[in-house]
């Protein structure tokens, strides 16, 4: 970033905010009722260091730092052409839409995103995503995607899922063992999804070897679907379809999940700006692994959504001597 001009009193007007090389230490918030209706326009290099409201929130350009939760009541917009990286550190919240189609940059939402629609493209999410539909394409989502009528998905990863309605295509990874849809799944041809629960992620950020036993496993949607019906206290029934790969788990008795270090991965990136230290895991060889900060994992999940960084395939093959051992 470069030296950014320290705002101590917004006085830009009561319509629009715009904001362009600023450091603003204070919140951006109304104190009338005519500064409910004032959007706030990002053009640039900006770090907010408190919390924002606006009508509208529209990102031009990056970089942009949000160290505060931020709330539009109409829509938050980052520009399909804005370059460098947009973070949000808190929560993210509309009651119309947080739309992020990002074509050159990228964005980063340290924890959950709410609102009626969320549209997302090139960014990393923290946290999960609670909206009516939800649109994901190249994106990494750490927790769920809990949409209440549709969620779409093209080539990311996410934590699980739960909606009536799921259409999906490209690669997919879920971390999670088991997500959700009311109706049958619609997948475009070639579509794949690959349950990287069992993945040994903590070696693969430390840049060494799987632990054995470890690695992705394929989901067919069709043979690991399973139709249930729940049904409440009042007799209401509730038709659920489950995607799980749990059934043909037998290799999951022999790990010590501990040892994985997935969580540790995970939690880093949800707490985000929380934790008071940094944390790094330990190598084979007694030094240190990269700090477990949200600038250093996004990038190693987009490396895994990308191809660039590959996880075997979990071994299907399990001697009977190594079962009776344990």
């Amino acid at each position: 970033m470069k030296e950014l001009q320290e705002l101590t009193e917004i006085r830009i007007g009561e319509t629009i905010v715009a904001l362009r090389d600023n450091l603003v230490k204070s919140a951006i918030l109304p104190k009338t009722s005519n500064e409910l209706e004032r959007d706030v326009n990002i053009q640039g290099n900006v770090k907010i260091e408190g919390a924002v409201y606006a009508r509208n929130i529209i990102l031009d350009s990056g970089p942009a730092e949000f160290s505060g939760a931020v709330y539009a009541h109409n829509e938050l917009h980052i520009k399909n052409d804005t370059d460098n990286t947009v973070i949000f550190k808190k929560a993210v919240a509309s009651s119309g839409s947080v739309v992020s189609l990002l074509l050159k940059g990228n964005c980063v939402y340290g924890a959950d995103i709410n609102a009626a629609t969320v549209k997302l493209k090139n960014c990393f999410v923290a946290g999960s995503i609670f909206a009516n539909e939800i649109q994901i394409e190249n994106t990494v989502v750490l927790g769920g995607c809990f949409a209440s009528k549709k969620f779409t998905l093209q080539s990311a990863i996410t934590g699980t899922f739960n909606a009536p309605e799921v259409a999906a295509g490209g690669v997919n990874y879920l971390l999670y063992p088991t997500a959700f849809s009311v109706e049958p799944m619609a997948c475009l041809p070639g579509t794949e999804f690959y349950n990287i629960t069992l993945a040994d992620l903590g070696s693969l950020f430390k840049n060494e070897e799987e632990k054995p036993n470890t690695g992705k496993i394929r989901l067919d949607v069709d043979a690991d679907s399973q139709r249930t019906i729940l049904v409440d206290g009042t007799g209401a029934k509730m038709l659920l379809h489950s995607y799980s790969v749990a059934s043909r788990i037998l290799v999951s008795d022999l790990l010590d999940f501990e040892s994985l270090e997935n969580h540790f991965l995970i939690i880093s990136a949800s707490l985000g700006s929380q934790t008071l230290k940094m944390y790094s895991l330990q190598k084979e060889d007694g030094s240190k692994s990269d700090d477990l900060t949200l600038m250093n994992i996004t990038p190693f999940f987009f490396k895994i959504l990308n191809g660039i960084l590959q996880i075997r395939e979990i071994s299907g093959s399990i001697s009977f001597d190594e079962l009776r051992r344990r």
